[in-house]
Parts: structure tokens; sequence; C-alpha cells
């Protein structure tokens, strides 16, 4: 094991023991919450996407990478003004190697392209958790804790102006356990000092059908606010 690897196990062993605490409702001996105070040690010190995803490599530091066909990195500008944070690859993802590559990526796209007024390359797209979990259930607190320093050292060599989270997930990892992504949704937050609006994931969507053209017109009120923060003009 490379001192690297070592320092990830450590990590993600004290961040396991700070969610079991908060869990039962305990006090942490260690930080409350690593992520949502934005003093997490980073995964490396890259100094490029490029070289973090180098130093994934092969990554086998979860049971995920036993079923995973791809590891997902992320993709997009490295130096995105906005950053998309999603849950997990879905089965389509895992195949292709690509994030939000199936139906919900269409929809994603649609929103940033046809709703936005971008293009998909300018921004930056990439998940809490870069395997695929077996038949596309959520990832479990272990596999989330192992990738976690990864993603705060994506946001860190980014640096986006906004961050938006996708769905529950990741929520939960950036702005704490208690999150309700119902509740929170349309509301800024902050994450390592960057503004955060959560909304739902585009798979949240095609999931309930029922409820498209609510779920749309809330997910796109969000997107708005968003735009009004980065100062793209949102056409009525």
């Amino acid at each position: 094991m490379t001192p690297g690897e070592e320092f990830i196990r450590l990590l993600s062993h004290v961040k396991r023991n700070i969610i079991a605490d908060m869990d039962m409702g305990l006090e942490s001996p260690f930080m409350p919450d690593l992520f949502k105070a934005g003093q997490g040690i980073p995964a490396i010190s890259a100094g490029s996407l490029g070289e973090l995803e180098q130093f994934l490599g092969d990554c086998k530091r979860c049971k995920l990478h036993n079923t995973r066909t791809n590891l997902v990195f992320g993709e997009g500008n490295p130096k995105a003004r906005l950053l998309f944070i999603g849950e997990a690859p879905g089965r389509d993802e895992d195949l292709s190697g690509r994030l939000f590559f199936g139906e919900a990526g269409k929809l994603l796209t649609r929103i940033i392209e046809g709703g936005m007024g971008l293009k998909r390359e300018d921004v930056y797209i990439c998940n809490v958790v870069k395997c695929c979990p077996p038949d596309n259930r959520h990832p479990e607190k272990d596999e989330t804790t192992a990738c976690v320093p990864f993603l705060q050292d994506q946001i860190r060599l980014i640096g986006p102006e906004v961050i938006c989270t996708l769905g529950r997930t990741a929520g939960s990892e950036l702005l704490g356990m208690n999150f309700k992504i119902a509740e929170e949704r349309g509301k800024w937050h902050s994450c390592m000092g960057i503004p955060v609006m959560p909304t739902y994931h585009p798979a949240y969507i095609i999931r309930n059908p029922s409820r498209e053209r609510e779920l749309k017109g809330l997910v796109w009120a969000d997107v708005q606010k968003i735009m009004t923060r980065l100062g793209i003009e949102v056409k009525r």
C-alpha cells in the first residue's frame, strides 16, 4: 500500500466513525462534518484533474470495483464556473465510461443547453461515487466515504463559482447527513466556501412520469437561480 492509499484508508476510517456517531445521535470526538465544514483533507496534493484521475487509477478502495465495468471520473471544462454533482454512474455510464450518458444525461443536457444556453462542455459534471453500484442501487456509506476525498479534490481543482447538487445523495454528502431534498432544494447553501444549489436528479424526474411536469418546473426554478447568480440572462 502506497503512502497515499494508506492516507485515504485512515481518512475513510475517521469519517466512518463520524457518520456512525451521528447516526446514533452522539457528539463525534472528531469534526462533526468534514465536508460541510470545508476542512476535509484533500485526497492528494494533485495539481490537475488529470493527475487526480491518474492517482485514482484502477481504484480498489471500496467494494464497487468488484462489479464495475468502468470507473467514471468526470468530464467537462476543468475550470468551469458551474459544477454539477450527481450520485453515481448508472448502468449506461458504467458500460460507456461516459458521465450522464443515458436518458437522465439527455435530460441534463437539455437543461444545460436548451434551458441555460450553455454548451455541455462549458460546465463540469461528476458524481459523488465514481463506480456504478450493483443494480443501480444507491451508494452505501462505506462507498461514499471512500470516494468523497476525491470529489473534494475535484471541487478544489475546478474552483467553480456555483455547485448544483443533483438528488439526495449528493446533497447529503456536501451539506450534511440530515439533508432532505424536498425541503432544501431551491435554497442556497454553502460547501467549501462555494454557493450550492440543490435540485432534483434528472433520473428522479424520469422515474416519476406522473410528476414530470411539476418536477421539471421545480428544477427549472432552481436553474434560474443559478443563472442569475452567474449573470446568465434568463429568457422568459
